[in-house]
């Protein structure tokens, strides 16, 4: 992982000497270094192709996405095409070289805008508070770069507040993103803390309101971190949160994924949580997440606590 980050910054400096002169192709070689690193990582059974459009089954067609991660069932025939089958994609990212503050407004905004291409998920508080795409923004480095400056702190403000201005439901949520010489941004869920919580208390009840909530956070893995190992590298933390997002919908990925988070790969994180009521989920779903204890500990139960 610190070989990947010396290579990404390594062809930052490259990229970005030559951005003025033509920006294009500075984009687009910025766009093939995070498709040739999903390669070389994922499975090989998930191809990983750049510049598409993401269709719906009722012919709503996405923005322009900078590289997509296709499901290992896609139709062969179609993988040539730039125009992507929804059902057929699982992950999707922007890529910048380097990031400013509007890039996540509007990555955001797109987040949102792919989820409405798939019909939303009823049945277990896991499907019901993702959506079947995951969405991310990935970048070489950031634009804050004057002494005293603190680009962390200006990242997480700008994602929170398109989050609470953009985002009306967890499942509509910008899963990643990765700033490769900075942090990483992990998008994360409760599903439910109330009084059939088991551990309930006068205190939680002030936090998460008389009935309980739901909440959701964008946690931040970064050099700061308190806590945080020297093996750190946000590209080891976006690489394994990824698996660990794919491995919900294959089961194959889930040994891997256990495997890097072990090895601490995630790296140590926190983030502001946003709380959601009950009215988020379907009735069959809200009736028991809130009159049940729901498992505990990261396991790939979907009527966990934490996703």
């Amino acid at each position: 992982m610190s070989q990947i980050t010396d290579e990404m910054a390594a062809e930052y400096e490259r990229i970005h000497r030559r951005a003025a002169g033509d920006p294009g192709t500075a984009g687009d070689e910025g766009e093939e270094n995070w498709a040739d690193l999903m390669r070389e990582w994922l499975p090989p059974i998930y191809q990983v192709v750049t510049k598409g459009q993401i269709l719906s089954a009722s012919g709503r067609l996405s923005h322009h996405v900078d590289v997509l991660v296709l499901r290992p069932s896609y139709p062969k025939k179609l993988r040539n095409k730039k125009k992507y089958l929804a059902a057929g994609v699982i992950a999707a990212f922007e890529c910048k070289t380097t990031l400013k503050a509007d890039h996540v407004t509007s990555a955001m905004e797109r987040a949102v805008e792919i989820r409405s291409l798939l019909p939303s998920r009823n049945g277990t508080p896991y499907q019901e508070l993702h959506g079947p795409i995951i969405y991310g923004l990935l970048a070489h480095s950031h634009s804050w770069k004057s002494e005293g400056s603190r680009p962390v702190d200006n990242i997480e403000r700008a994602l929170l507040e398109a989050d609470r201005s953009k985002v009306t439901h967890p499942s509509q949520m910008l899963e990643l993103v990765c700033v490769s010489d900075l942090a990483t941004w992990v998008a994360m869920r409760t599903a439910f803390s109330g009084p059939s919580s088991g551990d309930w208390s006068p205190t939680m009840a002030q936090f998460y309101g008389p009935v309980g909530s739901a909440t959701s956070a964008y946690v931040c893995a970064s050099r700061e971190s308190q806590g945080q190992k020297a093996s750190f590298t946000p590209v080891g933390t976006m690489l394994a949160s990824l698996l660990y997002k794919m491995a919900w919908g294959d089961t194959d990925l889930r040994p891997l994924a256990d495997y890097f988070h072990s090895a601490g790969m995630w790296g140590t994180a926190d983030g502001e949580m946003r709380l959601w009521p009950e009215s988020i989920y379907s009735d069959a779903v809200r009736s028991r997440v809130t009159s049940t204890a729901l498992a505990r500990g990261r396991g790939w139960d979907e009527w966990q606590v934490l996703f």
